[in-house]
């Protein structure tokens, strides 16, 4: 379906995920109590956001809130692969959220949609990845004196944000929701290390237990996948570059080497860096016969895929997301969801509860923006403590959850300097 505002797949398949949007809707308690908030205080009455995010079931949920707080939205999606073709369509024809994301779109594509929601001439941005805020600042720079500001979901995009502060090139304040206490240490964590698993599972049915599985970094994402692993029997090799989080990775009793050692053993290799080339031609040329190359970080540049691409003497695709590369010594090494984020291309990516924390930071920020519309200097800055501490005091309340508070004497003490021994 293609409209002035919209391009989806199939506008049949909107009650499938009306259905799937509700289903998610019920383990994301903390994003459902600022929905109802938003609906009666309306704090983006009138205000154009234009959202870059993977098009899922959760991202529909704060698609919801932001609309039911007066938000004129539009989406798209911030991955090829990333996109349920189901929640898109309940997104346009259910609620009337225009959205730009078709599961498997080709670069052309893609980046149609990202003008399309430029179109919109958006007063807040929403990114996973940044590949929005870098299309508007280059090629839409005409855009960009109407924006109020904009948040970041990723390690990958705060990187590249930070990066376009550093040499002056950023124009507009921005959130690092992903630097949130809230989100990377349970998004990151708990949701990619479990969704991970997940992706890589339902593409190869694999058995975990005994297998060498080598993680590229040891950031949050890559403790999730290792601690996952683990847990499922793998013996986990840790790959850093890094020295404090390499020694963390051994004292959490994990193996630690350079990956050309790591690859002449790996039955499984998982990329969650953040950087390019990570798994590269040397390594391919002593892997065994049979190995799994799966990424996790946000682009499909951790494995260089070109080069084993020129490697090959021939390319198969033998189940949905495998791809088979026979090398000239006659190895086959089988590449997943086009080196893309196994999590999205091959599974659904985080669960909803996790994402409950990541999408309530989105929402408590874009609020916060808004409310502090040209206050705030142009540069990459922290989530404020407050909304993090907010978040996580409703998300135990949520589960059924109480702690303790400090006596008057206790914060007296704890501010205080001159009670010693």
């Amino acid at each position: 379906m293609t409209s002035n505002q919209s391009d989806i797949k199939d506008s049949k398949l909107a009650e499938s995920g009306k259905q799937r949007i509700a289903w998610a809707a019920r383990e994301m308690p903390v994003l459902a109590l600022i929905r109802e908030r938003f609906a009666k205080e309306k704090p983006f009455q009138g205000v154009r956001i234009a959202g870059c995010l993977h098009i899922t079931t959760e991202t529909a949920n704060l698609g919801l809130t932001l609309k039911a707080g007066g938000a004129d939205l539009i989406l798209c999606a911030s991955n090829p692969l990333s996109t349920q073709d189901d929640a898109a369509a309940a997104l346009v024809v259910e609620y009337g959220i225009p959205t730009n994301a078709i599961k498997g779109e080709d670069e052309k594509t893609y980046y149609q949609h990202i003008n399309t929601a430029l179109d919109h001439n958006p007063q807040l941005s929403v990114d996973d990845g940044a590949d929005l805020v870098t299309t508007l600042h280059t090629k839409r720079v005409d855009l960009i004196g109407n924006v109020i500001g904009g948040t970041e979901e990723t390690t990958t995009g705060v990187i590249r944000l930070r990066s376009m502060e550093h040499t002056g090139k950023l124009k507009y304040p921005i959130i690092a929701v992903n630097d949130a206490q809230t989100k990377h240490f349970f998004d990151n964590r708990y949701g990619t290390g479990q969704s991970t698993i997940d992706g890589i599972t339902r593409a190869t049915n694999i058995l975990w237990a005994g297998k060498r599985v080598v993680v590229g970094g040891y950031g949050w994402c890559g403790r999730g996948i290792a601690t996952r692993a683990k847990g499922l029997g793998a013996h986990v090799i840790i790959i850093e570059v890094e020295p404090l989080r390499a020694l963390e990775a051994v004292m959490d009793g994990y193996e630690v080497m350079p990956l050309l050692e790591a690859a002449r053993i790996g039955d499984i290799f998982v990329t969650a860096t953040g950087d390019k080339n990570v798994i590269d031609q040397a390594h391919f040329a002593v892997m065994k016969d049979g190995a799994i190359l799966a990424n996790s970080g946000h682009f499909n540049v951790e494995i260089n895929i070109p080069a084993l691409e020129s490697l090959a003497k021939g390319k198969r695709n033998i189940r949905p997301f495998v791809e088979e590369y026979t090398l000239a010594d006659g190895r086959n090494l089988y590449l997943l969801g086009d080196g893309r984020l196994i999590n999205l291309a091959a599974a659904e990516g985080h669960p909803a509860s996790v994402m409950d924390m990541s999408f309530a930071n989105q929402a408590l920020c874009l609020e916060y923006m808004v409310k502090n519309k040209g206050k705030l200097d142009v540069k990459v800055h922290p989530v404020p403590e407050d909304i993090d501490k907010t978040i996580a005091e409703l998300k135990l309340k949520s589960m059924g959850v109480s702690i303790d508070s400090l006596t008057p004497e206790q914060s007296q003490y704890l501010s205080s300097w001159e009670e010693g021994t």
